[in-house]
């Protein structure tokens, strides 16, 4: 039975029907036209319809899977104590679906920061510590993909543009981390965290995993150095704040994750991050940048040369060694 009304719906729940029948509800419209825009991923984008709800509206045939898929992951972070929006409806957006959640006057971390860049100290002393505790929960062994393993295949994508000394170096250094259940958000960039009455929640769950934080950490390399490098006007259109504002969120994160001053030891973890960071970025260039232009070409350039310089210099990924 499809297109079945909530109410009906409602009853044949109530009654166990549903056990014994394939019913679907019948979804509420809404459309997202003039809403604005929270944030954008590789699966969907977060509008805000109203100052009490948001809506993540998904581009892939298989959204309602995808949906769920995502519900499944934000309840799996929510009992390992990490902070987060569980979607309470799901919607039609044009010929889309969408999940819905309700965060009264919200704010992303990203909307902060621009908003109060007289506090970016502040600001991003609060992200690097939410993610810290993020990273610090766990969850079951099996109730999330690898990050490890998921890393592994990014390598194995972007090995085309690499020789095989750096490759085998590189495959190499990632064999060495070690498998963990820590909870790996997967794109933990400012838009995805939001502050609610005063405590910072995570949205958009479905790149969520486990393994060692690195493979949390990457993210703030990619997202606010690597994507503006060879592109300033990269860091205004996408993150909505000047390059200088971003590559200060990437310079100064790491001092307030791992609580140091010590510049020495921060120079180490920044090289160590921003191996891990360079091989998800070839791969993401790869995926969404067009090949036959000259910023795709000077991306890859740049960050197979990074790679070069870095994992011959670098002993280990691990944070303690």
């Amino acid at each position: 039975m499809i297109n079945v009304s909530r109410d009906v719906y409602d009853i044949f729940e109530t009654t166990g029907f549903t056990e014994l029948l394939d019913v679907r509800k019948a979804y509420r419209k809404i459309s997202v036209e003039g809403c604005t825009v929270i944030g954008k991923g590789f699966y969907g984008t977060v509008y805000r319809i109203d100052p009490e709800t948001i809506v993540k509206v998904y581009a892939s045939p298989d959204s309602l899977a995808m949906i769920e898929n995502e519900k499944m992951l934000a309840r799996t972070a929510l009992v390992a104590g990490v902070p987060t929006a569980i979607p309470y409806d799901i919607v039609r957006v044009g010929n889309s679906y969408g999940s819905v959640f309700e965060l009264l006057n919200a704010k992303t971390f990203s909307d902060l920061l621009i908003g109060q860049p007289e506090n970016a100290d502040a600001v991003i002393k609060q992200y690097a510590e939410f993610l810290k505790q993020v990273n610090s929960r766990t969850v079951p062994a099996g109730k999330l993909r690898s990050a490890k393993e998921i890393f592994s295949g990014y390598l194995e994508t972007v090995r085309k543009y690499l020789d095989d000394e750096l490759y085998s170096r590189l495959k190499e250094l990632f064999s060495e981390i070690p498998e963990q259940h820590n909870v790996i958000h997967g794109d933990a960039q400012m838009k995805n965290i939001m502050m609610k009455d005063g405590e910072p929640m995570l949205i958009d769950m479905d790149t969520l995993s486990e393994g060692y934080p690195i493979f949390d950490i990457q993210s703030v390399y990619v997202t606010y150095f690597a994507f503006g490098e060879d592109d300033p006007s990269n860091s205004m259109d996408f993150l909505g704040m000047p390059a200088a504002l971003s590559r200060k969120v990437w310079e100064d994160f790491i001092k307030y994750y791992f609580d140091t001053s010590d510049e020495v030891r921060i120079a180490q973890l920044r090289d160590r991050i921003t191996i891990v960071g360079c091989v998800r970025f070839l791969f993401l260039v790869d995926l969404i940048t067009e090949h036959d232009t000259g910023l795709f070409r000077v991306r890859i350039s740049h960050t197979v040369e990074r790679l070069k310089k870095l994992a011959f210099t670098t002993d280990s990924l691990l944070f303690d060694k």
